[in-house]
């Protein structure tokens, strides 16, 4: 694998849970820690959703952290604080014991969760701080138990040749959340699209070179930007350095609405960009991509 190393570091927030045990957010995925607020309960609300805050004139979903990810709740509920996150056009504060500190972690030293380990489906990654192991957590997968995005594309106003560049589209997801590759593995398909996923940028070179001389070669990666052992920026270098995927199609995929950097994307080498999740632009960023492809449109950032 002809890959460049990622040199970029990675900030995490370290919080506690009821059981004392430290967890980590991604810092980028978060808007603000503010003191627990008076929350008002809404009537047939989720179980997880212990109830609104109003957080300068605007309602905030305040989500118990430790329910959400199988644990028992917090001892007092009036305690702890929340961690308000803003990801995949909504924002909610996460309830949590307390906040212990942040801290810098190259991108390559995080490392995929360990095989069955418990509430593994709400991780991404883990990272080793002061000798302890710390669990990364996947806020989409917890967001979307509670609230579930339709994954579907509208397709209805294609016409026949569009349809068609579709279906000759061959794309690799990548992405370190579960809930996340779903999404976007049932959009794309429902458009026709033919579809990989793995979790990692080592998984999707391995993919890459066994599928590079066979029917199904990758014509288009669909790449998550915060992920572990190597981000979407770094990743779409190495792609660029390879010289079988260099001229690959590269579309950037962040749940991050307010931090996305159309600039760093294309410096990488990133074809196009998107925020995560919406059917309808991912519908028209893979039509883009299959014009590209197919056609020779222009291929540069928008």
């Amino acid at each position: 694998m002809n890959n460049a190393s990622a040199t970029d570091a990675l900030s995490l927030l370290l919080f506690t849970l009821r059981s004392g045990k430290q967890m980590a957010i991604n810092l980028l995925k978060v808007s603000e820690i503010i003191p627990t607020p008076s929350l008002t309960r809404l009537p047939e609300s989720h179980p997880h959703v212990r109830g609104v805050a109003t957080l300068r004139g605007q309602p905030l979903s305040v989500i118990d952290l430790s329910m959400a990810i199988g644990m028992a709740p917090l001892q007092d509920p009036k305690g702890g604080c929340l961690i308000v996150t803003e990801i995949s056009r909504s924002k909610q504060g996460l309830h949590v014991q307390a906040v212990v500190k942040i801290v810098h972690i190259q991108s390559s030293k995080i490392l995929p969760p360990p095989y069955g380990a418990r509430n593994s489906s709400f991780i991404t990654g883990t990272a080793e701080v002061d000798g302890a192991l710390i669990q990364i957590l996947d806020v989409e997968k917890v967001i979307h138990n509670i609230s579930p995005i339709p994954a579907e594309a509208d397709i209805s106003d294609l016409d026949d040749q569009d349809a068609q560049l579709l279906t000759e589209t061959r794309a690799l997801i990548v992405d370190d959340s579960q809930v996340a590759i779903h999404m976007s593995m049932s959009a794309l398909t429902k458009m026709g699209v033919t579809c990989h996923a793995v979790r990692s940028a080592r998984e999707a070179f391995e993919k890459l070179d066994s599928l590079k001389d066979s029917y199904e070669a990758i014509n288009v990666v669909v790449s998550d930007i915060e992920m572990p052992e190597m981000d979407g920026y770094s990743f779409t270098q190495a792609l660029r350095k390879h010289p079988d995927y260099a001229s690959i199609y590269v579309l950037l995929h962040t749940s991050l609405d307010s931090t996305i950097s159309t600039d760093k994307a294309k410096a990488a080498g990133a074809n196009d960009i998107l925020t995560k999740f919406s059917p309808p632009e991912m519908a028209k960023c893979m039509l883009r991509a299959a014009r590209v492809i197919h056609l020779g449109e222009d291929a540069s950032v928008a």
